[in-house]
């Protein structure tokens, strides 16, 4: 028997519980949507749209507003619920990723110059963010114990690239077919490896969040990276040919889901997260299968239409402008933070594009490209924040700077002019999932 509650605790006006997180989804998707558009037409990334919309429903903006109308839209039981569905979408969106994220490309770019691209924009972001972070502990630092810790990740967080998004403005800005593109593409994808494999062993090290011994944790960590590489990996890529060759191949999906989220509850047990379990089980699926394209359209629309969006809002839901401050300490502290992170990018992998033979403009466009953080950067920051490793006020800090990163860089590149870089050979693949985040 179907029965409709109208009051979740017997009072007449109170919505069902249910009701009531539809109703939050409804408005989270259409808000995300509706922003989506609008910067959209402004020449600005999807992404700017959907973090934006979390805000919004956040303390910085809804919150502020209209704290009322907050908490009966968004009270705790709904924001719990809220956050599970997130967490799903964020592991198939980080299995999606892994999917996507091969290393064929950069065949057609020179291996030592994309090694400099990455070290100089990875590394020279790392090292200011860990000496910032190291400076401002009273700002910036969680209740987690390990100073060392808290000071790397926060290093971590400063030196990342947004794969999805880079590549949709690549598209965008008709760069994806030029050596600039397939250059930045291929540097953004080595780097994306590089700051997953970073994080897993931050958090494995340091045994944040985890229960097991570090050594325990590091080792099986370890075993696990290794079953992927040498088992699972060519058993997926001999179970997906023989999908190929029969009717029907999309039956595979399953159990690829299956897999993506049992690597995710096994990182999870081992203090790590989620995400990162789900994104190792990814880097195992074969590319170049229509079977892995066909899996790809089928779970892209609905995870980045809803579950994302949900992700954005949860992350806003903890991030108050507010906790800044009026104080001008915090403020100049946060716009620190801001010009060392698009510096560090512009001059790390700018000078490196330049030894690896760009020319001036271009390098500075390589460098400007690097410097888009959007997802990625959400997503690291919200692991930072739920390990406790940051405090609200740096989560606050890093998603502003995600945000405006990702803002400029299309500005940017509009400044800078066409590339002068002539058409690369394009590799088969392309990459739906990061041209759809954008």
């Amino acid at each position: 028997m179907l029965t409709v509650t109208l009051a979740a605790s017997g009072g007449a006006g109170a919505v069902d519980p249910m009701a009531r997180f539809l109703l939050a989804v409804a408005v989270i998707v259409l808000l995300s949507h509706l922003l989506g558009v609008l910067l959209g037409r402004l020449g600005q990334p999807l992404v700017i749209g959907e973090i934006l919309g979390g805000l919004l429903l956040g303390p910085s903006a809804l919150g502020w507003i209209w704290p009322a109308g907050q908490a009966w839209l968004l009270p705790p039981e709904v924001t719990a619920t809220l956050d599970m569905a997130a967490q799903l979408g964020l592991v198939t969106f980080m299995f999606l990723l892994g999917c996507e994220l091969g290393l064929e490309q950069t065949e057609h770019t020179g291996r030592k110059a994309l090694g400099a691209a990455v070290v100089g924009g990875m590394g020279l972001p790392f090292l200011v963010g860990t000496g910032i972070a190291a400076l401002a502990p009273a700002m910036l630092k969680g209740s987690a114990p390990q100073f060392a810790g808290y000071v790397c990740f926060f290093g971590l967080a400063m030196s990342i690239t947004a794969l999805p998004v880079l590549a949709r403005l690549l598209v965008d800005l008709r760069m994806d077919r030029s050596s600039l593109g397939s250059f930045s593409l291929a540097a953004a994808a080595v780097g994306d490896g590089v700051a997953w494999l970073g994080l897993t062993v931050l958090l494995a090290v340091t045994g944040t969040g985890g229960t097991l011994h570090i050594a325990t944790t590091v080792g099986i960590t370890l075993a696990l990276v290794a079953l992927t590489v040498f088992v699972v990996r060519p058993l997926l890529a001999a179970v997906v040919r023989k999908a190929e060759q029969r009717p029907g191949g999309e039956r595979l999906l399953p159990l690829l889901l299956v897999g993506a989220i049992a690597y995710a509850v096994v990182t999870h047990l081992l203090g790590l997260h989620p995400v990162i379990g789900a994104f190792l089980f990814g880097t195992a699926v074969p590319r170049d299968s229509t079977v892995t394209a066909r899996m790809n359209q089928q779970l892209q629309g609905f995870t980045l239409t809803v579950l994302l969006p949900l992700f954005f809002a949860g992350v806003g839901l903890h991030v108050s402008i507010g906790a800044l401050g009026l104080h001008p300490g915090p403020w100049l502290v946060f716009a620190g933070i801001l010009v060392a992170a698009t510096l560090t990018k512009i001059v790390g992998a700018g000078g490196a594009a330049r030894v690896a033979g760009f020319p001036r403009t271009d390098a500075l466009r390589f460098g400007a490209l690097m410097n888009c953080r959007g997802v990625t950067e959400l997503v690291v920051a919200g692991i930072g924040w739920q390990l406790h490793l940051i405090s609200a006020t740096g989560l606050t800090v890093l998603v502003l700077m995600a945000l405006i990163t990702t803002a400029v860089t299309s500005p940017l590149l509009k400044a800078l002019g066409p590339t002068s870089t002539p058409p690369a050979p394009q590799p088969r693949e392309k990459h739906p999932v990061a041209q759809s985040a954008g």
